[in-house]
């Protein structure tokens, strides 16, 4: 896919928390468009306001006006759409961006779909941080989908962050340090600690592994026999292949050490050392990402996140390259389901400096 910037039309945080309205188009009367609470800019929610609207026809009609909510504002909420399989979903966002990725080795694949994905299998007790799906390998999806099959009984909020107005939050001797050094992230599989690199690329060759590698333009090491280390020189910051504007776009609080917390970080290089920590984020150099920039960043997120209570058959349409998401603990049950597309290569937003 050919990027274009500046393909979509750039708006102030003032005009994106205005009265949402579907862009250089009359009104669809069949929906109607609002914020979570006054003064938000994401997500606009959309629900119908008539009976029988068939949502995958509406989907598909829509697209248009849509993928433009979505550059203005980074996320939708599709709410009271009668999405009452995991297959009607998936026909949904299959509409709505045809050619749905499915070969995503990260997540499970969800049951009852083709190219859809379970969640995260983490603790539930525990928080999964703000990120951007995939930022840190060779390409990522541009959009992505959640769709609540079951809402948890506690918590299980899926917090949404504007990048863009994170990055505004960072001071600017911050953003120029990650802006000029990029990232590097590493991670070591050991023996014995999954998932171990076979599980990882789906093989037990360690030349695929090695072809792979060279493909994507990572960096690997074999540091024993049963040891490999991968290096991935990725972006911290980057400008929207079609607004244009920069944002916030990393994984660096899913790989940072400093975001597990003293004790389990004490644990950790204890165990492996500093060196073959199984994931690690540096600048892009190589130099320690310090501490105090962590907590700067998670401030940063906090203090733009926006949390809402999932419904029964709610979707969340993410542009990726817009928004960061996270994950608030919970108690179970707690079913949610994946849908990525359009996926972006590294190489044709960004590049090392």
């Amino acid at each position: 896919m050919s990027l274009q910037a500046n393909a979509a039309p750039v708006f102030t945080d003032e005009q994106r928390a205005d009265s949402p309205t579907w862009p250089g188009q009359a009104a669809d009367p069949s929906v109607r468009l609002s914020f979570l609470a006054a003064g938000m800019s994401l997500p606009v929610v959309i629900e119908p306001t008539v009976a029988g609207v068939d949502p995958v026809l509406w989907a598909a009609t829509q697209r248009e006006a849509i993928e433009a909510l979505l550059c203005r504002h980074g996320a939708v909420l599709f709410r009271g759409f009668d999405l009452a399989s995991v297959a009607a979903f998936e026909a949904f966002a299959e509409a709505l961006s045809p050619g749905l990725h499915g070969s995503y080795g990260d997540l499970p694949k969800k049951e009852g779909g083709r190219n859809v994905y379970r969640s995260t299998p983490y603790p539930e007790r525990e928080m999964i941080l703000y990120h951007n799906e995939s930022s840190h390998l060779e390409s990522w999806p541009r959009k992505q989908w959640f769709f609540c099959e079951q809402p948890s009984r506690v918590g299980g909020a899926t917090p949404l962050a504007d990048i863009r107005q994170v990055l505004q939050r960072l001071p600017a001797e911050v953003v120029a340090r990650f802006e000029s050094k990029g990232l590097m992230y590493s991670r070591t599989f050991t023996a014995g600690v999954e998932p171990g690199w076979e599980s990882f690329f789906g093989t037990t060759e360690r030349s695929v592994v090695e072809q792979r590698c060279r493909e994507q333009g990572t960096d690997f090491e074999w540091l024993d026999s049963e040891t490999l280390q991968i290096r991935t020189q990725c972006p911290a910051v980057i400008s929207h292949p079609f607004t244009g504007e920069r944002c916030f776009f990393n994984q660096v609080q899913l790989h940072h050490p400093f975001c597990l917390g003293e004790e389990m970080r004490e644990d950790l290089l204890d165990m492996f050392g500093a060196d073959r920590l199984p994931r690690l984020v540096s600048y892009g150099d190589g130099s320690e990402i310090e501490d105090s920039v962590m907590t700067l960043i998670g401030e940063a997120y906090e203090a733009c996140a926006v949390r809402f209570d999932w419904r029964k058959g709610d979707v969340v349409m993410l542009d990726n390259m817009l928004a960061a998401h996270a994950r608030d603990p919970y108690e179970e049950p707690r079913l949610i389901v994946v849908a990525m597309g359009e996926m972006t290569a590294r190489d044709d937003v960004w590049q090392p400096t």
